[in-house]
Formats: C-alpha cells, sequence, structure tokens
C-alpha cells in the first residue's frame, strides 16, 4: 500500500468571511499542491475541507498521514468526536447540534477508505508545508473576498 503524506491548512478572512484551504501531497517525494476556497465560510469550514479534498485526490486505498494544524480536526477524529456526533445524530454530548456534519460526515467516510492517522501540529511555527499550506489558503481566502 502506498504510503502519503498530506498537509493541509485553512484560512478565514474574517469568521465567517472569505475563506481558503490547501493541501500538499506528498507520495515519495512527488508533491502536489490543491487549493480552494469559499466566499463565506468558517475557519474550522476550511480546515476539514482541505483534508477532504486531499484524501479525495487520492486514486487508491492508501496509508495516508494527515499533517494538520487543526486541532478541531485533530481532535474531532483522534479523540472520537466525530465519529460520537454521528452516532448521536450529530448532536454533542451536550445536546447541541454538532456544526459542520455534512463535512464530518464526508470526511469519515475518506477516512474509512484509507489507513489513515492525524498528526497536529503548531501552525505557524516555522514547519514547511504547514507554511506553504497557509499561503496557499491565504492567497485563495483573499481571491474569494467579494
Amino acid at each position: 500500500m502506498k504510503k502519503v503524506t498530506i498537509y493541509t491548512d485553512g484560512a478565514c478572512s474574517g469568521n465567517p468571511g472569505a475563506g481558503g484551504w490547501g493541501t500538499i501531497l506528498d507520495y515519495q517525494g512527488k508533491r502536489k499542491e490543491l487549493s480552494g476556497g469559499e466566499a463565506q465560510t468558517t475557519n474550522n469550514r476550511m480546515e476539514l475541507t482541505a483534508v477532504i479534498e486531499g484524501l479525495k485526490a487520492l486514486k487508491e486505498k492508501c496509508e495516508v498521514t494527515v499533517v494538520t494544524d487543526s486541532q478541531y480536526v485533530a481532535n474531532g477524529i483522534n479523540l472520537g468526536w466525530a465519529r460520537s456526533w454521528k452516532a448521536n445524530g450529530w448532536k454533542k454530548k451536550d445536546k447541541k447540534p454538532a456544526l459542520n456534519p455534512e463535512l464530518w460526515d464526508e470526511l469519515l467516510s475518506l477516512i474509512d477508505r484509507h489507513e489513515v492517522t492525524i498528526e497536529w501540529i503548531k501552525g505557524h511555527a516555522g514547519h514547511p508545508e504547514n507554511e506553504r499550506c497557509d499561503e496557499l489558503a491565504v492567497k485563495q481566502s483573499e481571491a474569494h473576498k467579494q
């Protein structure tokens, strides 16, 4: 099985506001950059979208390490929050609705197609791929300002 590393980041100018996401797929040193954005979104939606789009770009089942600076994404998967929310009809423990259920649902489906590990790193701390993903995300965020 191919081992792929996916680096991701999301950005939002205002929250909500214009947002962007950036993703780098790395397979044996070969890299592919992806990015996109929306005119009206949130930072967490862009963080989720970056991971989703990276996983959607894979053409076969892979062993994937997702590197993100989003604790929302990392904890949502690693601590089992998203699966728990889904099992409870997209309600959190406090019975309030979980945010972004359609994105979480899509992410969980994609994760189930691969062997995925989520690694959290501190953002804006000089990690080269994270900094590049941030550049891609910010550029898209600026391009989607109305």
